[in-house]
């Protein structure tokens, strides 16, 4: 489900977007990626979603419905330009704590410049750590959030049992990913989009097309709702939901640490 296989010389591999690498290349491959595009992050998930990311996010923020308390803590994953971590600390009323986890210094640099204007930054952490190997302790978090970061993550049965760890008993996994679409004509309609005019949106952008090249196909090698939603019950989650997006095109999946 998750895309990996042995290779011939018996290393692991992984996709990234259609092309198969061994595990240890992916992470530097996605790096690059987001170095690349994230001067214009926002810009990308507007031509990724066509705007509808926004929408996304606020149901995603509306679905964990933040404890407006001190103490209450999150940990935003691959959430370095701070987009889900600022609409935490604004639902909660500027009294939750969110910690921003991000692999890529670039993205990170972005987020921290972005709470300094938004002046939410006392309500914020930002860590440049690997998801697959969080720098916490365990069960220290109310909630855990992760939005359209999961796919770039080599391997993702590992991220999600570092969540389980790290979340408080009663702790909620919130995964925003893109996903398979399930309506007639809007696949196709969608297909079309997304490997013709996506990567030249992307080139007239940033002047380079292969970021969002990569970013389409890795969509597609992503697990479906069904099969994504039993590797977060493999993981040890309970009361595994998942609610489907615009036809699909996106999904947020819910999990429970009971």
């Amino acid at each position: 489900m998750t895309g990996e296989r042995i290779s011939t010389d018996g290393g692991m591999e992984t996709s990234y977007g259609f092309r198969q690498v061994g595990q240890g290349e992916k992470q530097a491959l996605v790096n690059d990626v987001f170095h690349k595009v994230a001067k214009r992050y926002d810009i990308m998930n507007d031509v990724m979603s066509m705007g509808l990311h926004r929408a996304w996010k606020d149901a995603m923020i509306a679905a964990l419905n933040p404890q407006k308390r001190a103490g209450y803590r999150t940990l935003d994953v691959a959430g370095g330009t701070g987009d889900i971590a600022f609409r935490i600390i604004e639902a909660s009323d500027r009294k939750a704590h969110s910690t921003v986890l991000d692999i890529n210094g670039s993205m990170l640099s972005v987020g921290a410049e972005r709470a300094e204007k938004k002046g939410l930054a006392e309500n914020l952490t930002f860590v440049e750590a690997n998801a697959e190997d969080l720098p916490f302790e365990g069960n220290i978090f109310d909630a855990y959030t992760i939005a359209f970061g999961i796919r770039n993550v080599p391997r993702i049965d590992v991220a999600l049992k570092e969540a389980y760890r790290v979340l408080k008993r009663g702790g909620r996994l919130l995964v925003l990913e893109f996903s398979e679409v399930d309506m007639p004509l809007l696949d196709k309609v969608y297909e079309a989009w997304s490997f013709n005019a996506i990567p030249q949106f992307g080139k007239m952008i940033t002047g380079d097309a292969e970021p969002y090249q990569y970013l389409v196909e890795s969509i597609r090698k992503f697990p479906n709702q069904r099969d994504f939603a039993t590797m977060i019950s493999t993981a040890g989650f309970s009361r595994v939901t998942y609610t489907s997006y615009t036809g699909g095109i996106a999904a947020l999946h819910s999990g429970w640490k009971i």
